[in-house]
């Protein structure tokens, strides 16, 4: 197929600039609120492969991430509580602004250079791997802009999307899509049955991943497509700037790799179809944190000439290698529940 992904992108496009500091604001506020029941944290162990064996990586807002030593799935741990986390997501004002503010003003953007050649990747895993197009679910949705590509299209006879925050759950629904207003662990399996699920930027957030990887098994009818996008802790903007990355935050708990995410998936009953790195942002971001004063290259002349000196030339053709290789901290991971496990 050809790969629309591979089109330049800017920060600026999906976060207009003016609407920066608001968000940061409101975020701050989150963040201030959750640190404030950090006595409620719990400590877990890896949540790809469970091994209790780990290696600290880094501090961040007073929350401590540690390093899988089997799989090298990065993740907080002490991390908050099941009602702390559901709590956050309900009231949080970052959120609340997203909807209100960031999403709408950057539509089009997203839809044109993010939702709509994801709605070219999921149509092609279809075809090329012969999945029913009969219903699509999508959990966390957002502002709704892929869900309703993915319903105008007109490829899927149902589509649906699953939003436990109110805010985002309100927007989707004045997209007139249908919503289920729940966490997706909480869904009745018995009752919702889907030939494609999608979860685009979900499982990082969640306290228990292995029990969204069994719920979305439950939802998949058998020879069902899923597909996750997340980030790759050993993508190269989390690799170079460490806990200064914009990936790491108190939201992201987990920052799985492709390869231990492939292991969570295959251990429940998932046949891996293919695993990709398509970001398109990690040169951007780390030459902000280098232009900022927050990332010293001064020992690095190949990053230096690459990422300042020459980055019209060579900024996005390195991040085309990037993605190419594995080496992007964002990834996709699409896998099809097997029909006799």
């Amino acid at each position: 197929m050809a790969d629309t992904s591979n089109q330049q992108l800017s920060e600026t496009e999906l976060c207009p600039p003016d609407l920066l500091k608001g968000q940061e604001e409101a975020f701050a506020r989150d963040v201030a609120r959750l640190q404030k029941r950090i006595n409620e944290f719990v400590s877990v162990p890896c949540p790809a492969c469970g091994h209790e064996q780990n290696s600290p990586a880094f501090d961040k807002h007073s929350f401590k991430y540690l390093s899988c030593d089997s799989c090298r799935t990065i993740y907080m741990s002490p991390r908050p509580s099941p009602p702390v986390m559901a709590d956050y997501y309900s009231s949080s004002e970052n959120y609340k602004y997203w909807a209100d503010h960031i999403f709408p003003a950057s539509q089009e953007s997203r839809r044109s250079k993010i939702n709509s050649p994801w709605l070219d990747r999921i149509v092609y895993y279809c075809d090329r791997f012969s999945i029913e197009t009969e219903s699509l679910l999508e959990i966390g949705p957002g502002f709704g802009t892929f869900a309703k590509l993915a319903k105008d299209s007109g490829r899927f006879g149902r589509v649906v999307v699953v939003e436990p925050t109110p805010e985002m759950a309100h927007a989707c629904r004045t997209q007139g899509l249908e919503v289920l207003e729940h966490r997706v662990e909480e869904l009745p399996s018995a009752g919702v049955k889907a030939n494609v699920v999608v979860a685009f930027e979900v499982i990082e957030h969640l306290f228990a991943p292995q029990e969204f990887v069994e719920q979305c098994c439950r939802i998949l009818v058998p020879g069902g497509l899923l597909v996750i996008s997340c980030p790759n802790g050993l993508g190269f903007d989390i690799a170079t700037l460490g806990a200064k990355s914009l990936a790491v935050d108190p939201e992201h708990v987990n920052l799985f790799n492709p390869g231990s995410l492939s292991m969570l998936l295959t251990k429940h009953g998932l046949e891996v179809l293919e695993a990709r790195t398509p970001g398109r942002l990690d040169s951007e971001f780390v030459r902000s944190a280098i232009q900022s004063g927050e990332y010293n290259i001064r020992e690095q002349p190949l990053l230096n000439r690459i990422l300042i000196e020459e980055w019209d030339r060579l900024g996005w053709p390195f991040q085309c290698f990037l993605a190419e290789h594995g080496l992007s901290s964002h990834m996709w991971l699409a896998a099809r529940r097997k029909v006799n496990p």
